[in-house]
């Protein structure tokens, strides 16, 4: 029988502190903000049990702000924008999404998202978790207009990031517009 996980509220909010399966609300879950990519609620194992298999992260996006930095790893991922819009830069092309588009990247696809619309942007992410996990930078001229993309190619995460603020615990700023507000 598998048990329940104890759940602690942690300075990022309600997080699992042991194996086992959970029940915790987006609004009360761990949340993570970024003066430049945003806010996002993790479920990736970061300092509590890890997702060995799967990490989930909902992101949201205001618009023109991006989810991250162009990039393509060895693990598939996929994506379901649940409200707002936002553009995906994918493999030098650029694709408007809306709420319900779902987006499967496989592993060593190229790209991003990027806020639009007039409001936020909610995806849920999903991404596989197994084998040894590489990440690859690469310039992309595309991306680079968005504040997306590195100058130079980089596999290695903290040389993309230099230049960004760090992640800190804490909600969104606000949550009007949010499905869940």
């Amino acid at each position: 029988m598998v048990e329940e996980a104890r759940l602690e509220q942690l300075p990022a909010g309600l997080t699992p502190v042991t194996e086992g399966w959970f029940v915790v609300n987006v609004r009360d879950a761990a949340w993570v903000t970024n003066e430049v990519l945003g806010s996002a609620c993790t479920f990736e194992g970061d300092g509590t049990p890890p997702f060995r298999e799967i990490g989930f992260t909902l992101g949201v996006l205001q618009p023109g702000t991006p989810s991250a930095l162009y990039h393509r790893e060895s693990n598939q991922e996929d994506f379901l924008v649940l409200a707002g819009e936002c553009l995906l830069l994918i493999e030098g092309d650029e694709r408007r999404l809306v709420a319900w588009d779902f987006v499967h990247c496989p592993p060593e696809a190229e790209h991003i998202f990027v806020g639009a619309g007039d409001g936020p942007c909610v995806i849920f992410m999903a991404g596989g978790r197994t084998g040894e996990k590489r990440i690859t930078y690469p310039r992309s001229e595309l991306a680079l207009r968005y504040r997306a993309g590195v100058e130079a190619e980089t596999s290695v995460p903290r040389e993309a990031y230099a230049g960004f603020p760090k992640w800190q615990p804490g909600r969104p700023e606000s949550w009007d517009g949010l499905p869940w507000a």
